[in-house]
């Protein structure tokens, strides 16, 4: 093989390489933000579901409020539906609250999401700090090696960047259990 050829293979591996890392990261932080959305969406819901049913159940028990507040007396079925309202109104609060944990997931994807970009401007880094190595004057066998460091440099970044981001993203602060999703 002549040396045009293995340097036009070094290059082209080199560039496959950085091209298959860049898109791979790109398209997970493109996943992390739609599930990001998901999970807000989802969220918000719940949150506007709950609060209106706290408001709807107290808006049906004005009236007798009212009557109270003006000296008279509820029926014995009055003075249940207000009992029932306190628990009524725990329960939806307890599912605000719950809702409102999104943020614990929601953070995790976030955290995610800037490490792989933070990792891929790092594996960019190393591409143009080795390629400002290259000298215009270098002759085949120093930039093959060039590359072949480069290439080694990038293929142990992207392994390591791998390692430490996780697949899934747990609810890990409720205290009703903890849930793992995508």
């Amino acid at each position: 093989m002549t040396r045009k050829k293995i340097l036009g293979s070094h290059v082209k591996r080199l560039l496959s390489g950085v091209s298959d890392h860049g898109r791979k990261h790109l398209t997970e932080v493109e996943t992390d933000l739609i599930q990001t959305g998901l999970l807000l969406e989802e969220a918000i819901e719940k949150l506007s579901f709950n609060f209106m049913a706290i408001h709807q159940a107290v808006a049906a028990e004005q009236a007798t409020i009212q009557l109270l507040l003006d000296g008279g007396s509820a029926t014995p079925e009055q003075r249940a539906q207000l009992e029932a309202l306190q628990g009524n109104v725990g329960g939806y609060v307890n599912a605000a609250i719950t809702s409102m944990q999104f943020q614990d997931m929601t953070s995790q994807l976030i955290d995610r999401t800037l490490k792989r970009v933070t990792g891929l401007r790092e594996f960019l880094g190393t591409l143009g700090a080795h390629g400002a190595e290259m000298l215009p004057e270098s002759d085949n066998e120093e930039i093959v090696a060039l590359l072949g460091k480069v290439s080694m440099a990038l293929a142990i970044q992207s392994l390591e960047l791998r390692s430490v981001l996780r697949k899934a993203v747990s609810q890990q602060h409720l205290e009703s259990g903890d849930i793992e999703l995508f």
